[in-house]
């Protein structure tokens, strides 16, 4: 605290509050690093003369901004009781650092409206991200209906000119849109239930000139499973507000006295290194967050998943054999995807019923288990917990244990339904069913799957259950992993539905798209990593030709494509032909020798223009990289006789540089030295190619 001012500095951001008596405390400032002792000096009111046709007292942007006594923009908080105190201010504020200079709480209330409003704001010291949440109290003996309460609301500065968003569809996430900054509102909303494939719950917003490296960018996402909303609007002193929140269905607000509504978790981050420096601060938080079994990631397997395979057709003696061929090449985890458990023979039935299917596997898993485990291999199994089949023995016997609203009728999406999980006994059968084949069997994985929007989403009393769902879906996991503290957990939910930092708390890997055609995922991946690390993007070597597109690409793209993110395959290894077995082996023993480098330390991504897309994965040694791998892909046919260089501006310009090919064959192309200058500036020759291929190159400090 300084001067009347809550100034949070990391190693690179600055944030700045202004106390004043009797209301919420100012934005003044989010951005880059500010020296220890600068301040704005100045009461930002005494800045700011009023314009004329103006109430007499000037309203800022506050931390909360609220509705009916003076602000006509945006509000943080939108509610009433029964129609009245519809109108809220806060009239007074008392602050609580929780971690003195870093992290602090700031206890609002309003007398008038009886109800408090504590807002957590911690800036971490080592990503620069910035944390805020909000958590709503009434403190009056009447209930409070919410209808809005933001997570937090962000300062952005005049200069920002656009916004990048993420819009998509089920095997087509993470599908860029660009939209300019203007006064016009810029709002998204996602009112699907879970994270959806088609309204990612984040964005970022650069300012004029910013580039991969290069220029001010702002970032932030909604660490939330559920329903969303986020808003940039155009204040009249040329700035602009940011608010990101839990976009809440009727009546899920309703607060009895001496209830509170907590919101999830609001992760920001600014980057004066343009949109590869934002990343880098989501992935330093994230990773410090993921809570892996046994304390710290161990090397992420190479895994298997039997799904494009075999689909439901699942029987012992071919996916023995499908084990066999995959711990030849080098599998590490084999994944036994849908089609397993009782009456599992196509996507009409059986979902709620997870015990093994009797027909396909009469002794049980445990055969196929201590086989694969023989080979060597990890085995993991596939639930989707959170749905139920009309035609299962679960919703014969509970036919109210769905999702419903009286009166109306059961939509079925994918032939199921949605488990009302936030019911004890739901969740506790759950547990039970889940909980006895982990004991049963050495079963480290679950892919954990959600294949639905939620509707109707009615609750046993008739309210909506959108909110409850998530909770509950988080604590079912929560209490399986403490159950089971050494099984690791993905996030799939028809590919990218389910991808936020709010399930990544009790899991492990997130099934990036169900789409594995390694063209498109050039796209989903490159939008994936602006937000999360490459350690936990599942990314697999899929079929040709894919079965989501009908396009064929060869096995070294397919490879290439997969290799930075967490290596799969998803194919029937029998099947290939002996140059392509070949092939996918040594793709992966590359993979294990560059794991290490991929899945630690910085990402960076760019366009080298010219259809060559890029990725460079290397350590934290900041300015002087020392180690470092170069993925580029060529996307299309070239547009030059002669390939243009591709530049590493990532490089230490006055360090010198050995350079390698990478080849799945094991060849050994001699090395060549190269002055980090000229690659930063001149760039890397690169080799004339077919469209769909990739070069991959070792760079090591001499």
């Amino acid at each position: 605290m300084l001067d009347g001012f809550l100034i949070l500095h990391s190693r690179r951001s600055s944030v700045v509050l202004e106390l004043l008596p009797g209301e919420a405390p100012l934005w003044r400032y989010w951005g880059p690093r500010l020296p220890d002792a600068a301040s704005p000096g100045t009461p930002l009111r005494d800045t700011r003369p009023l314009p004329s046709f103006m109430l007499d007292f000037d309203q800022p942007l506050t931390v909360a901004p609220t509705f009916g006594v003076g602000w006509f923009g945006q509000s943080a908080l939108l509610a009433h009781r029964d129609g009245q105190d519809f109108a809220q201010a806060f009239t007074g504020c008392e602050v609580e650092w929780t971690t003195p200079g870093a992290a602090v709480v700031l206890h609002l209330r309003d007398d008038v409206a009886r109800l408090r409003l504590d807002l957590s704001v911690a800036l971490e010291a080592d990503s620069d991200v910035l944390l805020l949440r909000s958590t709503l109290h009434n403190d009056g003996d009447t209930p409070l209906d919410v209808q809005w309460l933001a997570a937090g609301t962000l300062l952005l500065p005049g200069r920002c000119d656009a916004v990048r968003s993420y819009a998509g569809q089920h095997v087509h996430e993470f599908l860029l849109q660009v939209d300019p900054l203007t006064r016009s509102l810029w709002r998204k909303e996602s009112r699907r239930g879970r994270t959806s494939h088609d309204c990612f719950p984040g964005a970022v917003v650069t300012t004029p000139g910013a580039t991969e490296d290069t220029g001010l960018v702002f970032g932030a996402h909604l660490a939330w499973s559920g329903n969303h909303q986020q808003t940039i609007e155009w204040l009249h002193d040329g700035q602009y507000q940011w608010q990101m929140g839990e976009w809440l269905a009727p009546g899920e607000g309703r607060l009895a006295p001496g209830q509170s509504l907590q919101s999830p978790e609001l992760v920001a981050t600014c980057s004066g290194q343009g949109l590869n420096g934002l990343a880098a601060n989501f992935h330093a938080e994230l990773r410090r967050r993921l809570d892996w079994p046994g304390g710290a990631m161990r090397p992420r397997p190479v895994h298997l998943n039997t799904w494009e395979g075999f689909y439901f057709d699942v029987h012992p003696g071919p996916v023995k054999a499908l084990a066999t061929a995959a711990a030849a090449v080098g599998i590490e985890r084999f994944v036994l995807d849908d089609g397993w458990f009782h009456g599992r023979h196509h996507d009409r039935a059986a979902l709620g019923d997870w015990w093994p299917d009797a027909t396909k596997f009469p002794e049980g898993l445990g055969d196929l288990i201590a086989h694969v485990n023989g080979l060597g291999m990890a085995f993991g199994l596939w639930v989707e917990p959170e749905m139920v089949n009309p035609d299962s023995d679960l919703f014969r016997a509970h036919p109210d244990w769905a999702l419903q609203i009286a009166g109306r009728p059961l939509l079925t999406a994918r032939n199921q339904l949605v488990l009302d999980i936030a019911r004890p006994e739901a969740s506790d059968y759950l547990f039970e069913k889940i909980a006895a084949l982990l004991s049963a069997h050495p079963i480290d994985y679950l892919k954990w799957d959600l294949n639905r929007d939620f509707a109707p989403a009615g609750l046993a009393n008739g309210t909506a259950g959108y909110r409850a769902q998530v909770h509950a879906a988080y604590a079912l996991m929560a209490r399986l992993r403490a159950a089971f503290p050494a099984v690791e957990i993905e996030s799939c939910s028809g590919g990218g539905g389910r991808i936020d930092f709010g399930v990544l708390r009790h899991t492990h890997r997130v099934w990036t798209s169900d789409c594995i055609d390694a063209l498109s995922r050039v796209d989903i991946q490159r939008g994936f990593l602006q937000f999360f690390p490459p350690e936990i993007m599942g990314a697999h070597v899929g079929t040709a030709p894919s079965h989501t597109t009908g396009r064929t690409q060869n096995m070294a793209f397919r490879a290439a494509v997969a290799l930075p993110g967490h290596l799969g395959v998803e194919l029937d290894v029998r099947q290939l032909n002996a140059a392509d077995t070949a092939e996918l082996r040594g793709w992966i023993g590359v993979y294990k020798q560059l794991r290490d480098r991929l899945h630690h330390g910085r990402v960076w991504t760019g366009d080298a223009g010219d259809g060559v897309r890029w990725q460079f994965h290397a350590d934290e040694a900041g300015e002087a990289v020392s180690d470092g791998v170069l993925i580029a892909l060529r996307t299309r046919p070239s547009d030059h006789r002669y390939a243009p260089t591709l530049r590493l501006p990532m490089l230490d310009a006055a360090a010198r540089y050995r350079v390698r090919e990478i080849r799945p064959d094991g060849a050994a192309p001699d090395a060549r030295e190269m002055d980090g200058a000229w690659l930063v500036h001149a760039g890397l020759p690169m080799p004339r190619s077919h469209a769909e291929t990739a070069f991959l190159v070792r760079v090591e400090r001499v």
